[in-house]
């Protein structure tokens, strides 16, 4: 153990800081939808022009996520995240000046470049802040601000478009990223490495950051147990960006359930499943991790598989009871696995590519998860009905499952060679 570790104090200031961030950074994304309507008025917009929008926000966000991430592991870490956070609050008060159709485009766009800083570096440094043993945890406390900051979203973009006009969400979803901003400038730095070993979980003698960007992520997409965690992470990302997108319509054209009662009544589900099942997935994964150096795999794969038959349960169930249990269920495994997941990426690697890493798995599980699934399940739903269409996300859920309990054994067996 490196000798150079920081105090818990500054460690779960570093927590704090980030945590409110990502909260915030969830709140951004989901601002918009609740005043598309008031924009769609206001600019005389169509809805291609509106649903533009969130495509413009995560191309540019994929694009610039692995050039913040090779960044992130050479220089100073809380330097481009207080840059990425101060260019994404400056971008969404723009979207809230904005005049004209280009300019709220821009302005969306921009809010990519903030995060994908954020996304990249922010749980590399926290590795570097706390022990290997306790990650899923930290990584569950930084990930409930997701369905936190995801709901706000919506409750603070309807309550302040009613009373004070669509213009003032964007002012009061973007003004308190100023603030932790700077916040981030004050919170520790610490060596990378200082809470590791010399040689990285996954066996992999720490590079000295010296290795060129490139070289660092064409050597990522060599090794057979990271890019076995990324392809499950990004079919484990397919069937909940699925899922979010068309459930509420699912509930309505399927089961009839009322608009209103079936946008707030899954959003309600997401809120309480992912807070409750992201904290109790991050203790189960350290918990899992003292019996095996894969524990966060297996954890996640068992769980995700687990998940399936609920999965089906809530697509195919007739009657409201049995179907919004099955959700329920689904729900809170499925979050289970955001925490150890996380971690087994950070774990995995060098201290020395860590951003690297979580750039290019954020990449890949967007470009082939959330971003094609509500497309993909929307083609299906044309051809055919939305109630077959949306079976491809339990199909989406095992292969997640698998794939990662795939990789801890071809990560077990490497361990096993090496030793």
């Amino acid at each position: 153990m490196n000798t150079n570790t920081i105090s818990s104090r500054a460690a779960m200031r570093a927590l704090i800081v980030l945590t409110a961030i990502n909260l915030f950074n969830y709140l951004d994304r989901y601002v918009v939808a609740p005043i598309v309507p008031d924009l769609k008025g206001a600019m005389g917009l169509t809805d291609a022009q509106l649903g533009l929008l969130v495509p413009a926000f995560m191309l540019v966000y994929m694009v610039t996520a692995p050039v913040f991430g090779a960044w992130g592991d050479r220089g100073s870490r809380t330097r481009p995240i207080a840059i990425g956070v101060f260019i994404w609050s400056l971008a969404t008060m723009a979207s809230g000046l904005a005049r004209t159709y280009p300019q709220l485009l821009a302005g969306r766009a921009l809010v990519g470049i903030g995060e994908a800083a954020y996304v990249a570096i922010a749980p590399a440094l926290l590795a570097d802040c706390f022990r290997a043993e306790s990650r899923g945890r930290v990584y569950a406390v930084l990930n409930m601000a997701i369905p936190v900051g995801s709901a706000l979203g919506y409750m603070l973009g309807g309550l302040v478009s009613h009373h004070f006009g669509w213009r003032a969400a964007f002012f009061v979803a973007g003004a308190p990223g100023l603030v932790l901003a700077a916040a981030v400038l004050w919170l520790p730095d610490p060596p990378r490495g200082t809470q590791d070993v010399l040689t990285s979980a996954s066996g992999h003698t720490p590079v000295s950051g010296t290795q060129s960007p490139l070289a660092v992520y064409l050597g990522l997409l060599r090794r057979a147990p990271y890019m076995l965690l990324v392809l499950g992470y990004a079919a484990y990302t397919f069937a909940l960006g699925g899922l979010a997108f068309w459930m509420p319509a699912f509930l309505e054209r399927v089961h009839g359930v009322p608009k209103v009662t079936a946008t707030v009544g899954f959003g309600g589900i997401v809120v309480v499943t992912g807070f409750v099942g992201t904290f109790v997935g991050g203790w189960l994964g350290d918990y899992c991790l003292r019996y095996s150096r894969q524990g966060y795999l297996w954890f996640s794969g068992a769980t995700t598989l687990l998940a399936v038959p609920f999965v089906l349960l809530a697509l195919t169930a007739a009657a409201p009871p049995v179907y919004f249990a099955g959700l329920v269920c689904a729900q809170l495994l499925l979050f289970m696995s955001t925490g150890p997941i996380n971690a087994a990426i950070v774990n995995m690697v060098s201290p020395f590519e860590r951003a690297s890493a979580m750039a290019l798995s954020m990449f890949a599980i967007h470009l082939l998860g959330d971003v094609p699934s509500p497309v993909l399940i929307g083609r299906l739903s044309d051809a055919s009905s939305l109630g077959h269409a949306v079976l491809v996300v339990p199909v989406a859920v095992a292969i997640g499952g698998l794939v990662w309990l795939a990789a801890a054994r071809v990560s077990a067996r490497a361990a096993d060679i090496r030793a």
